[in-house]
């Protein structure tokens, strides 16, 4: 298949910059409004480098998407350090996230995989597949810091970190879709320092 998808590429093809700006693509339109004409001129690649380089239009939405859950576990893992403080580290959480959600040309894009995959994961399995497996790598990835936050007594003997960890992705998935819809950054920033509040308690 790696051979397959090499032929048609031009020589000074760069896989990742292509990417990026079919990312930008079906971030903006969505992946069933994202015609091939829009990836084409957003890549800089005709129809049939298209095809060589990355396979149809699912693959090519689907490497974008693992692309984007690769970032989206680096800038977790930075936010999650675990020098600072469990407030600090959830706090961070929903920075980095508004950083991304409210960045786009004309509007604010939310979260990639919110605001796209969710809305096709019915009807195409591969992206369900990706759609869950990126929501249960966030989940993971904050419980552990979660169960970090009982053993130093900054959560409860009593918490639930995995219950904690899915409610802390939850308000990251409120501030991606209402960032999607327009709602401000003041609006946005209230709810987490309130999803901060819910989730830390009176951690110090």
């Amino acid at each position: 298949m790696k051979d397959e998808k090499k032929r048609g590429r031009p020589r000074a093809f760069d896989a990742k910059a292509a990417l990026g700006k079919a990312r930008d693509v079906f971030w903006d339109r969505g992946f069933a409004a994202a015609s091939l004409d829009n990836l084409s001129a957003a890549t800089n690649l005709n129809r049939p480098s298209l095809y060589g380089a990355f396979g149809d239009k699912e693959d090519l939405y689907l490497d974008t998407l693992e692309g984007y859950r690769q970032d989206g576990m680096n800038t977790l893992a930075e936010a999650l350090d675990p020098s600072l403080s469990l407030r600090d580290n959830i706090a961070r959480v929903y920075a980095g996230a508004l950083a991304i959600y409210l960045h786009g040309e004309t509007a604010a894009r939310g979260c990639l995989l919110i605001g796209t995959a969710s809305a096709e994961a019915v009807q195409h399995e591969r992206v369900r597949e990706v759609l869950g497996r990126s929501l249960n790598d966030f989940d993971d990835e904050i419980e552990k810091r979660m169960r970090l936050g009982v053993e130093r007594g900054e959560l409860p003997q009593s918490a639930d970190p995995q219950m904690l960890a899915r409610l802390a992705s939850a308000v990251m998935h409120s501030l991606a879709v209402r960032a999607r819809a327009g709602d401000s950054r003041e609006t946005l920033e209230a709810i987490a320092r309130s999803g901060v509040e819910l989730i830390c308690g009176s951690a110090p």
